[in-house]
């Protein structure tokens, strides 16, 4: 056995209250093992206790933290391992990538500089030997023109090539095991492919074993050959992994296979954590019936956003990210719009907006031209079209309460005609995303990242838009919190008869919110048409690539494996 953890407890050290300490208890017990040449998959959502187990391996966690049990790795208790010891095997024996590669990589160094550390640390090769060696590393991982790259800086490249140094600096010493932490939660499900089938096929070639963290039970069905399943800091089910998508055992495991939106599928509303486990069905259907006959509030025609680089002395370039995009969206329906990451349909929801000054192209509102509206004019406008983007806690000011941030726009745009009644219908608005008046006077940090997205959407429908921008507001969120939002948007657009443009990589998302579909590539619309006929019979190789991309779960052998 590679690594064995038995009956791990990690607690947090919380401060003293009247003399004595507090601890919070992440972990409670958790024992599994990881067999040589074999991918475990941990599964849970947010705050299950996933990532504090993975980090225990090697103490990447905070001072705070005690651990108690027995992590034994090639027989060795890696908790009784003194710090110089352990900094031997990490990186060398036990190495990691993380979710977020432009926190993990140094932004002052180069890809060479980074790859070259571990080999020089370790192995001790010398500057010469471990260039060579990083060149090869690139070359393996996917990295186009390697040579080139190596004197690229983190920021130079795109988050699945970034993905792909860090996957490159993790295997440089060839680890016997990797520890890989929702390595591709934050990117789009082509890229999320691509990162997924090269560490299968890196796994294979290597021969080591993966520890696989996500929340995603679609990805982890399509890389592991064992899942344990995490919540509340305990394991509630572990089996191979064929055994959890066709046999589940657990109410929670259940649960997490149910909430996720499917291409298959077509329900009202989406199953949640605590619906499954109460045993309250959702009925399929096709919810609110929508008025086919609803006048088109937004339209976009040519709509083009250009970008001028500077090139030589006096000279410019253009960069072109949206290209003649046209299209017609109702009131009460919804506009999905996807494409990979650089297709260009975020810079066209924030040309939409305004936000980035649109370079030709009309965009009417009830018959009135947004772009060519003066100051004053769009100031009134702006009330009523209103944005969501992707992180909440970015995008709330923390030093704010919850009160202050729903109040403000009230009192810029004039709305509501004292601070009770602001502050009363800001209680209202909490009430109807799930929250109650106690949010009122906390702070963002207090919040979670599925409430945050609630406070961000309440804090829209303050000045009672008509029209959403919903930009990736969903693609951080876990399963089942996602499904809560995405419920959360149905019900806000049944009640007030929203219109939402909502921007997305993840079709399957799309497909239960969405009434039509815009895909983009390369700032061109490949293709448009009404959600159903078009994911059921799309016409472009780019649309059905994106369709192909989708985790799917176990469909009786690992579909990534057999790809790579």
């Amino acid at each position: 056995m590679l690594l064995s953890i038995q009956d791990l407890k990690v607690a947090f050290r919380m401060g003293k209250v009247q003399g004595q300490m507090q601890r919070a208890l992440a972990v409670k017990g958790v024992s599994f093992d990881i067999p040589e040449n074999s991918t475990v998959a941990l599964v849970g959502e947010s705050g299950s206790g996933k990532s504090v187990t993975a980090m225990s391996i090697l103490n990447l966690l905070p001072d705070n933290a005690e651990r108690e049990g027995k992590i034994l790795f090639q027989g060795k208790d890696l908790l009784k391992t003194s710090l110089p010891e352990l900094q031997g095997i990490r990186g060398r024996e036990i190495a990691c990538v993380f979710q977020d590669p432009m926190t993990s990589l140094n932004p002052v160094f180069t890809v060479a500089d980074q790859i070259m550390e571990p080999l020089m640390k370790h192995m001790g090769m010398s500057r010469r030997q471990a260039l060579t060696r990083a060149e090869e590393l690139l070359n393996e991982v996917g990295i186009p023109e390697p040579k080139r790259r190596l004197s690229s800086y983190p920021h130079e490249m795109s988050g699945g090539q970034q993905q792909r140094v860090m996957i490159a600096v993790a295997l440089a010493c060839s680890p016997k095991l990797l520890i890989a932490d929702e390595p591709t939660t934050a990117l789009d499900v082509t890229i999320q492919r691509q990162v997924m089938e090269l560490m299968a096929r890196l796994k294979d070639t290597h021969k080591m074993s993966m520890l696989f963290i996500s929340h995603d039970l679609g990805v982890v069905g399509e890389i592991s050959d064992q899942v344990v399943v995490m919540r509340h800091g305990e394991i509630r089910e572990k089996a191979p992994v064929a055994e959890i998508f066709h046999n589940p055992q657990d109410a929670y495991t259940k649960a997490l296979l149910a909430c996720r939106p499917s291409l298959t599928e077509n329900p009202a509303r989406l199953m949640v954590i605590d619906d499954h486990i109460a045993g309250r069905s959702v009925h399929e259907g096709a919810g609110k019936a929508k008025d086919p006959d609803a006048p088109v509030i937004l339209e976009a025609r040519g709509l083009k956003k250009s970008f001028f680089f500077k090139q030589g002395l006096f000279g410019k370039k253009e960069f072109q990210a949206v290209k003649d995009v046209n299209f017609k969206l109702r009131k009460g329906y919804t506009l999905g719009v996807v494409g990979e990451s650089g297709s260009g349909k975020t810079t066209m929801g924030l040309t939409l907006l305004r936000l980035h000054e649109p370079s030709g192209g009309e965009v009417l509102f009830e018959g009135k031209d947004l772009l060519k509206m003066g100051p004053t004019d769009w100031q009134k406008m702006r009330r009523r079209i209103q944005v969501v983007f992707q992180n909440p806690y970015a995008s709330l000011n923390p030093r704010f309460t919850i009160g202050q941030t729903l109040v403000e726009p009230m009192e810029i745009h004039g709305i509501g005609a004292s601070h009770q009644e602001r502050l009363a219908t800001a209680s209202a608005l909490l009430k109807k995303v799930g929250l109650d008046d106690s949010a009122l006077n906390k702070y963002p940090h207090e919040f979670s990242g599925g409430q945050r997205q609630r406070i961000a959407i309440a804090r829209c429908l303050t000045l009672n838009p008509e029209v959403l921008v919903l930009d990736e507001s969903v693609s951080a969120l876990d399963v089942s919190v996602q499904a809560q939002v995405l419920n959360l948007l149905k019900d806000l657009q049944d009640e007030f008869g929203l219109s939402y443009i909502f921007i997305s990589h993840d079709l399957a998302v799309v497909k239960f919110i969405s009434d039509e579909v815009l895909v983009m590539q390369n700032g061109d619309v490949v293709e448009q048409s009404e959600t159903q006929s078009l994911l059921a019979a799309p016409k472009q190789e780019y649309t059905r690539r994106l369709l192909g991309a989708v985790p799917r779960g176990y469909q009786g052998g690992h579909a990534v494996a057999a790809a790579a």
